[in-house]
This record gives C-alpha cells, structure tokens and sequence, in this order.
C-alpha cells in the first residue's frame, strides 16, 4: 500500500445518527446528527449520507477540475451534486447507491463526458466505491 499523506479523523458520540454528534480531531466540523424524517427519525440535523455526499461532491469536483488543467480543457462554470441514497438490503441490512449529476458549461457533450470519466478514474471517493454500490453519472454540457 502507497504511504498516506493525510488522515482525516473524526469522532461520533452518543447515539450515532440517532441523536448523536461528529467532530473532527481538529473542531472545524462539529455537527449534531439526526435520523431523516424519510427513515422515520426526527431530521434536523445532518446525516451520514449528507456528509458521504458532501465530501464526494466536493472531491469529484476536484479531480474534475485537476483532469480538466491536465487536458488543457477550460471549464466556464461546473457543479456536481451527489445524492447518496440508502436501501434495504435482501438480508435485512441496508446498502448504499449514488447519482452524481454533473453540469459543465462552455463545453461539448463528449469533452464533459470524458472529462467525467478522467475524474472518476482520480478520485478517491470513486475509487472506493467502485464495484462496492451502484453509482449512475448524469453529465450535462451546455
């Protein structure tokens, strides 16, 4: 395995997504967590797929604009929004699915596309999760 060069470290207490907190070992992010009305819980507070989807959409993002610097492609304006669903599985448990919906401007369809598939290939959060959940890509050049 390649040597690390960065550990992000958090700590949940309480009771989880139940009623409990996350924090990193460093306090800037400090967040109360809530179970979703959608799972029966009391929402409110955030969740762990708000913050899964968080750190891809924003990693995804990244690696989509270090492929495009690579390719010597200019991105006007871009946005990519993970959604991070949740499932019940066959035996019992649950599962985890993504949608990242990505929007590139000033580009065409097939530059974005490839674009995409170069930042699914660099991220980690990709990396991680490939062959493990369904993930479907939406791409949109204008």
């Amino acid at each position: 395995m390649a040597d690390i060069i960065y550990t992000g470290i958090a700590t949940s207490t309480g009771d989880g997504r139940a009623g409990g907190r996350v924090q990193t070992n460093d306090g800037l992010l400090d967040l109360p967590l809530a179970i979703p009305k959608e799972m029966g819980g009391p929402g409110g507070a955030t969740n762990p797929e708000q913050l899964f989807a968080a750190g891809w959409a924003t990693c995804f993002h990244s690696a989509l604009k270090a492929v495009a610097a690579q390719e010597k492609t200019t991105i006007a304006s871009s946005t990519v929004v993970a959604e991070i669903g949740v499932q019940q599985t066959p035996e019992g448990g649950f599962g985890l699915s993504a949608t990242l919906r990505i929007a590139l401007s000033d580009i065409e369809q097939a530059a974005a596309e490839k674009l995409v598939e170069g930042a699914h290939a660099m991220c980690p959060y990709s990396n991680a999760t490939r062959g493990n959940i369904p993930v479907v890509f939406e791409v949109r050049a204008a």
